[in-house]
C-alpha cells in the first residue's frame, strides 16, 4: 500500500520560509516523478514544482520559479520543497503526489501522478 506523508505547513508572515516534506512509502517504481500541487476551495488544483528521479529534472510553475526549490531524496523516498519569500497568494493546501511521469505541456499535469497525500495547510499573513 502506498502511503504519501506530508510534513512542514503552517503560518509565517509574508516574506518568510517554510520547507515542506513528503515521504512515500510503499512506492516502489523507479524512476519516478514526485510533486507538489495547490489547491484552495473552488478553485483548480495547481501544479507548483515537480521532480522526475530519472535525470533529476526539475519543473515549476512560473508563480514560484525562483522562490521555490523542489529536491529530493531517492533512497528514502522523500521529497523536499523549499519554499522562500513566500507571499500572501502562496497560501494555500498543498498536496504531494508520486506517478509515473511528470505529465502535461510543462511538467505539472496531474496525469501522471498515481497517489496523492492528504496535503498540509500553509498560511501566509502580510
Amino acid at each position: 500500500q502506498v502511503q504519501l506523508v506530508e510534513s512542514g505547513g503552517g503560518s509565517v508572515q509574508a516574506g518568510g520560509s517554510l520547507r515542506l516534506s513528503c515521504a512515500a512509502s510503499g512506492y516502489t517504481s523507479s524512476p519516478y516523478c514526485m510533486g507538489w500541487f495547490r489547491q484552495a476551495p473552488g478553485k483548480e488544483r495547481e501544479g507548483v514544482a515537480a521532480i522526475y528521479t530519472g535525470g533529476g529534472y526539475t519543473y515549476y510553475s512560473d508563480s514560484v520559479k525562483g522562490r521555490f526549490t523542489i529536491s529530493h531524496d531517492n533512497a528514502k523516498r522523500t521529497v523536499y520543497l523549499q519554499m522562500n519569500s513566500l507571499k500572501v497568494e502562496d497560501t494555500d493546501m498543498y498536496y504531494c503526489a508520486v506517478g509515473f511521469a511528470c505529465a502535461g505541456r510543462n511538467g505539472l499535469g496531474p496525469g501522471g501522478m498515481q497517489y496523492w497525500g492528504k496535503g498540509t495547510l500553509v498560511t501566509i499573513s502580510s
